[in-house]
């Protein structure tokens, strides 16, 4: 049986198992199975590959970053971004790391913006998932700057975001777990205000569906989307890399 999943800490929000189910089903794979691995720290890894059967791992929060340390080579795309969410085990027993989730947020971004020229973008969030924003971003020739809790790491906290820096800023990536069931009501702390119908917010979150986030972006006008699109490409990218295609 050849075997795949999805390695994170808590995977309770998490739709990789059914997707893959369901893909395998509908392709007739009877000789697959996507499992979820929760593990609660990312030294527990070398023991579920103990596993020969394991051909490829999915990786999510909080672990993008942290697995890199495992691999023995690196994609471009995971070089760049410096960080890691799909892991492949070459026939000769090696593990490639390579980051999927810059074609899905590609993806997205092509679905929500079209050919609107975007002067400005705020990335909510520093982890694995910003820096795979990040790197999309610079593609496009897109300035942003970066909100987090931590100033050190970002150009403005959650509690010193101006509210002209929002307004002008029309695209906006929630690029946090907050949000994601079953943590459903909670939302990046911005002036929601100061959005307006020219306005994109795109939530890398897709479960719920419509986040808070999201829900504050709609009430103002403003055009959305969900990590829905980022979900699927990512994983048919993640496929193809487990099949050498």
């Amino acid at each position: 049986m050849r075997q795949f999943g999805l390695i994170g800490r808590s995977l309770k929000h998490s739709a990789s198992e059914r997707y893959f189910t369901e893909k395998f089903s509908r392709e007739s794979l009877s000789d697959c199975r996507y499992s979820l691995y929760e593990l609660p720290q990312i030294d527990d890894l070398p023991r579920l590959l103990e596993n020969p059967d394991i051909e490829g791992l999915n990786v999510t929060i909080p672990y993008k970053r942290e697995v890199m340390r495992f691999i023995d080579t690196l994609s471009y795309e995971a070089q760049m971004v410096g960080a890691v969410n799909c892991l492949h085990r070459e026939a000769d027993g090696t593990l490639s790391g390579h980051n999927t989730d810059v074609l899905g947020i590609r993806d997205s971004l092509n679905l929500l913006l079209g050919a609107d020229d975007i002067e400005q973008a705020i990335v909510l969030g520093t982890g694995g998932a910003s820096l795979a924003v990040q790197f999309v971003l610079a593609e496009r020739n897109i300035p942003y700057v970066i909100v987090s809790r931590d100033a050190a790491k970002s150009n403005y906290t959650y509690d010193n975001l101006p509210c002209d820096v929002v307004e002008e800023s029309r695209l906006i990536i929630n690029a946090t777990p907050v949000g994601t069931f079953p943590d459903v009501d909670s939302a990046p702390r911005i002036p929601y205000a100061y959005v307006t119908p020219s306005h994109y917010l795109f939530d890398l979150v897709y479960n719920p569906a419509v986040t808070q986030f999201l829900d504050f972006g709609m009430q103002r006008g403003a055009r959305v989307i969900n990590g829905e699109c980022m979900l699927k490409a990512q994983a048919e990218a993640s496929w193809r890399i487990w099949n050498d295609r």
